[in-house]
């Protein structure tokens, strides 16, 4: 019988509630197809929000990947703002994803323009930069923050994916944070619109080079062990 392949989930906050979700949702999409193994940063804040945070994970983040590269056969990095991935990746043989250049890519694959929506205006913006930084800025029509918008929490983002159709002519939808498939499905149903998780993105992307065995080329990489 041929071994299951494995992916193991780098959570760089230090909420277990948080990584508990995200494994959960991830554990669904897999539906038994691959493994998951989901892991916080002890002592880490809740949310990554700035640069000193994203230095403070590093350590540990390096740890982990240290500690499974033997034994995953893909890692995934479970953060919007992609905290240490260019780094981590240079360390490591095995692909490594960050869920926000999983979530961008893919989206601008999928439309002519995507709308970045999360519940945080300066992690809305943050992922914004990311895009100009991975060269997919000209696809970015705009970055909401649902925090002003009334109403429940689908409420409002249903309001403000509506917007960034009607103010900035999007037709792709990013999703801010993770281990959000329930919302996501039901954005889908309310604003017949294209929504994408950057776990779902990244695990599609994880599985799939997972699954063609590819590795790191390691010449010229003074980073690697």
């Amino acid at each position: 019988m041929k071994q299951k392949k494995k992916i193991v989930i780098i959570n760089p906050s230090g909420s277990e509630e948080m990584t508990q979700d995200i494994a959960r949702a991830a554990r669904s999409y897999a539906a038994g197809r691959f493994e998951v193994i989901a892991i916080a940063i002890n002592g880490m804040k809740k949310f990554i929000d700035y640069e000193v945070d994203i230095k403070d994970a590093l350590p540990d983040m390096a740890q982990i990947v240290k500690d499974y590269e033997t034994e995953a056969d893909a890692f995934l990095v479970s953060c919007q703002l992609d905290p240490n991935v260019e780094y981590l990746r240079r360390t490591c043989i095995r692909p490594l994803i960050g869920t926000g250049e999983a979530s961008i890519h893919l989206a601008a694959m999928m439309g002519s323009k995507f709308a970045i929506i999360d519940e945080d205006a300066h992690a809305a913006a943050f992922k914004r930069e990311l895009a100009r930084r991975y060269g997919m800025g000209r696809y970015c029509a705009c970055a909401l923050s649902t925090d002003k918008e009334p109403g429940s929490r689908q409420d409002a983002y249903s309001r403000a994916i509506l917007r960034a159709v009607k103010e900035n002519s999007a037709d792709v939808i990013v999703l801010g944070g993770e281990g959000e498939s329930e919302l996501v499905e039901d954005l889908r149903f309310c604003t017949n619109m294209p929504v994408l998780d950057g776990l779902t993105c990244g695990l599609i992307l994880a599985e799939g080079m997972a699954n063609a065995e590819y590795r790191r080329g390691t010449g010229g990489n003074l980073f690697y062990r």
